[in-house]
């Protein structure tokens, strides 16, 4: 298992992770033991939004072993009222559905404490600004019992808000080649519609903008509902027409700027092993950019660079995808910063060195211009 670091937070994640909503699904035992198995496998960050007490029983039971290599994403504002779950900012429901949550953990800490799915523009309102719900985020983490706050949204409006107000330190966002194309909406049942508009080409410029918005602020991002609640395995259900693989859906989202862990849903071990196939797939079993660009619905011909690596290998060693994102990163810009150039001129090699060849072009399945595109860096960053 590789790790990456999630933003600001300095935690170093696993490259796939752990989504815990199908827990109660299944006899205690069963899933305690699923949580071990996966942690075996080199997995270290699980999601805990959900407020029932078997399915926090369970991943308590399930971190106790080693909790220290645990990093836990508990949710501030999942509560258990009258037997179902009920999202609120009401201070006093919070407190004590958190309580409940560290006291089912079996812990005195949760690593990222989550504002919780924050997806209206009216609710972002309320939780950023001073008030009992952020005073009470604000006394947690001041008392060290959040140690990192982070937030989860699937609306990419919200995401780019919540990374440039300096509030939070990671994100919880919905990513994955479906969702993608969708334009910002705070109604998650659209993500989810049996059909999408036509016309629909590429990442929606504001869910693009959005990632790159996150990673330019340092804000890692963990990604929920990667494979679009299992939509994406069946080329019927799927906006496509063509069916992914968990390894390439995985390989998406960790392509995205800013993506540090991959939270997947897992019923069985064997799931767990076909999303943990992934940090030993070759470049061929990852490829998803291919497969979309050849699908029945060409939804993805749109010409950007989705940093896929399918230009590899370049005669002058460029790592054509890190250039083509730092280039879009800084564009993105008025001024290069100062931290934005100094990791581009620590490339091993720079876009200057591009000989033009044009060989990563015949292979870009999304007909991207790569050779202008290294002019452009070069004169941007000026190697």
């Amino acid at each position: 298992m590789r790790y990456r670091r999630l933003g600001k937070t300095g935690l170093m994640v696993s490259e796939v992770g752990f989504g815990g909503e199908w827990l109660e699904r299944h006899e205690e035992s069963e899933s305690v033991e699923l949580i071990r198995y996966a942690h075996r496998q080199g997995i270290n960050i699980i999601d805990c939004w959900m407020p029932d007490p078997k399915s926090r029983d369970i991943i308590g039971k399930g971190i106790a072993e080693d909790r220290s290599g645990w990093m836990v994403q508990g949710h501030i504002g999942s509560t258990y009222q009258n037997g179902q779950y009920t999202r609120t900012r009401d201070v006093t429901q919070c407190r004590i559905a958190f309580e409940d949550l560290l006291a089912r953990l079996q812990t005195d800490y949760i690593d990222l404490g989550m504002i919780h799915y924050v997806d209206l523009e009216s609710d972002w309102e309320t939780v950023s600004r001073p008030g009992p719900y952020l005073d009470y985020v604000m006394e947690l983490k001041a008392r060290g019992v959040i140690r990192h706050v982070g937030l989860s949204t699937h609306n990419p409006v919200i995401a780019a808000r919540a990374a440039e107000s300096g509030l939070v330190e990671m994100i919880l966002f919905s990513v994955n080649p479906a969702f993608d194309l969708m334009p910002p909406t705070d109604n998650l049942e659209h993500y989810f519609a049996e059909s999408y508009a036509e016309g629909l080409n590429g990442i929606d410029p504001v869910r693009a903008a959005m990632y790159k918005t996150c990673e330019r602020h340092d804000v890692g991002i963990t990604c929920m509902k990667p494979f679009a609640g299992g939509r994406l395995f069946d080329e019927k259900r799927s906006p496509f027409g063509t069916a992914l693989t968990p390894v390439q859906c995985v390989h998406y989202c960790l392509t995205r700027p800013g993506v540090a862990s991959v939270l997947c849903g897992y019923d069985t071990k064997a799931q767990v092993d076909a999303a943990a196939a992934y940090e030993t797939a070759a470049d061929a079993e990852k490829d998803y950019a291919s497969v979309l660009a050849a699908a029945p619905s060409h939804r993805f011909a749109g010409g950007e660079c989705t940093y896929c690596g399918h230009c590899k290998p370049c005669p002058a060693d460029i790592d054509i995808a890190m250039v083509n994102k730092l280039y879009d990163l800084a564009a993105m810009q008025d001024q290069v910063p100062a931290s934005l150039r100094e990791h581009y001129l620590s490339l091993a090699h720079h876009a200057g060195e591009c000989v033009g060849c044009r060989g990563c072009e015949s292979r870009c399945p999304f007909g991207v211009p790569v050779a202008e595109r290294m002019k452009k860096t070069e004169a941007l960053f000026g190697a």
